[in-house]
């Protein structure tokens, strides 16, 4: 091949390159739209009127004392239930208590208000509550009204001395669990 002939063949070669490349450019019409979506997690938020639902103070064998409070869901998604967890520690103050648990004189009667009536949700000693977990509502819907409660704590009288257990006192801790409603397979 002469030099000619090299020359014509790259002139050649450069204009398939160019119309190649040019027709890959070459477009029809067309149309794009785009879509912002969201995902956001809902609030869960349980509650409670008072920061301390009962005082008790210069109890006795036999005495009874009864506390109220209200629960409410200031979230933006339905309960499943709510739980309540309790613990405390007996401070002996006197006498030694010989083994003895102050708690096991004391009995919790847990109470629901529904449409102006009681209902006894459970009756149990304080020492039973005790790292026990305790479902007392279910089915706690958004924009729901307060639910109301009301618990009794009676010093269990066992018509023996109980001496050992003057000046004593408990420090009770409830802490009450919200638990989210199940997912949606299909949520809507």
């Amino acid at each position: 091949m002469n030099i000619k002939q090299k020359l014509w063949m790259s002139i050649v070669t450069a204009m398939l390159g160019i119309s190649l490349i040019s027709s890959g450019t070459y477009s029809y019409f067309n149309d794009t739209e785009e879509s912002m979506n969201t995902f956001a997690t809902g609030l869960l938020d349980l509650g409670i009127n008072k920061t301390s639902i009962i005082e008790i103070e210069n109890l006795v064998p036999g005495d009874t004392i009864n506390g109220h409070f209200r629960l409410t869901n200031d979230g933006t998604i339905d309960m499943k239930e709510v739980i309540l967890h309790s613990d405390y520690e007996v401070v002996d103050k006197g006498e030694n208590n010989k083994g003895e648990d102050l708690a096991d004189y004391i009995t919790v009667e847990y109470l629901h208000r529904v449409n102006g009536k009681e209902v006894v949700i459970f009756k149990k000693k304080l020492s039973e509550m005790k790292n026990e977990s305790i479902p007392v509502l279910e089915q706690f819907p958004i924009d729901s009204d307060a639910e109301k409660f009301s618990v009794r704590f009676s010093f269990i009288d066992n018509k023996k001395s109980q001496n050992h257990f003057q000046g004593d006192y408990i420090r009770l801790q409830w802490s009450f669990e919200a638990m989210q409603r199940d997912g949606k397979p299909n949520f809507q």
